[in-house]
């Protein structure tokens, strides 16, 4: 909590102090640096929200307080903000996602690697899409947030770092450089990705849920397709009549509930609780496979350690080829145990 109570009325008077001294002035007077975080935005300005909440004291209770006297620092000046019905937002935009980088990427690379102005008709399509996609929460997002100056100036920063380009390149980070280069080794495979990005987008198919939000979706998967269609293709592996279907047509064919990746029965280590358990893994990612229906030949049964090294790191290896991991890894090993054979077809997707 803050130093005393503060009113609503109490900020809309700082406000106007803020504007009547503009805001170089008004942080001098009262010994406050910029916002580096959070900003109240009021009537389509910005201002920076702990000093404002800071300088409002002195409205009720005869001075400002310092940034040093606002107990709590800077989370509890914008929960008081945010009490008194103030729109809060981040003093700066968020890093770029890869679900974005792969829309931007798309674009120049059908402009042949060359950056795009912001009046172009096509970054204005760009920033619309960055904009549906809402890949950060709303309170994390700057009042420019993707707009089109933006969109643009990162198509720039794509198209500095590719190989052909010889001056020096603009700003990018590490995300920006291995999204390009992902482009440039699977083309087909990133533009098919973008395409279905936008589509899904287009037709209000695609699950948007803000970075942060998703417990599906974390530090240890790496997505080749981005975020998004990734989180399509784990619906499509947990549809529970699927996984039904794919379990019961392995035991009619004799075939066992195993890993095909690594051999691992459930039942047989876990006895009466493990019985009948399998996960279910879709082997050709979705923007390989687009929006077709699933057959169950595209699915294998796959145990959860397995699942999560495939998924751990792009490009996807199928189960067998995980195998072929695991049995070169045992060999180094010294291991003359051959690993359990999987009953289930597998399908290498590749």
């Amino acid at each position: 909590m803050v130093n005393g109570s503060i009113s609503r009325h109490d900020v809309l008077k700082t406000l106007e102090e803020f504007d009547a001294l503009g805001r170089e002035t008004f942080l001098s007077t009262y010994g406050y640096g910029p916002a580096r975080k959070y900003v109240i935005v009021h009537e389509d300005r910005e201002y920076d929200s702990k000093a404002i909440v800071g300088v409002a004291h002195k409205h009720q209770h005869g001075a400002p307080l310092t940034h040093k006297q606002l107990s709590g620092g800077l989370g509890h000046a914008v929960d008081e903000l945010k009490r008194l019905g103030f729109v809060i937002r981040a003093a700066r935009n968020p890093a770029w996602t890869r679900d974005e980088l792969i829309l931007a990427c798309d674009v120049v690379a059908r402009n042949e690697w060359r950056g795009l102005d912001a009046e172009d008709p096509r970054v204005a399509e760009l920033s619309n899409y960055l904009q549906q996609l809402g890949a950060h929460p709303e309170e994390e997002r700057a009042i420019t947030y993707r707009n089109r100056n933006g969109a643009a100036r990162k198509t720039f920063d794509i198209a500095t770092h590719h190989p052909s380009y010889q001056l020096k390149p603009t700003n990018g980070g590490r995300l920006d450089r291995e999204v390009l280069h992902d482009f440039l080794d699977r083309p087909a495979e990133m533009a098919q990705a973008a395409r279905l990005i936008r589509e899904g987008l287009k037709d209000g198919t695609l699950d948007l849920v803000p970075l942060g939000t998703d417990d599906a979706v974390d530090d240890e998967v790496s997505a080749p397709e981005g975020r998004v269609l990734y989180r399509r293709h784990r619906t499509r592996e947990r549809n529970r009549k699927l996984r039904q279907k794919k379990i019961r047509s392995v035991l009619k064919a004799g075939g066992a509930l195993v890993c095909e990746a690594c051999g691992f029965d459930f039942a047989a280590v876990y006895g009466e609780r493990g019985e009948g358990y399998i996960e279910c893994h879709h082997v050709v990612p979705l923007h390989e496979a687009g929006e077709s229906t699933t057959k169950l030949s595209d699915l294998a049964l796959i145990c959860a350690n397995c699942h999560r090294m495939i998924h751990r790191s792009a490009p996807w290896p199928t189960p067998a080829e995980l195998r072929e991991l695991i049995e070169r890894q045992l060999g180094r090993l010294g291991s003359s145990v051959p690993l359990p054979r999987s009953s289930a077809s597998v399908t290498t997707g590749r």
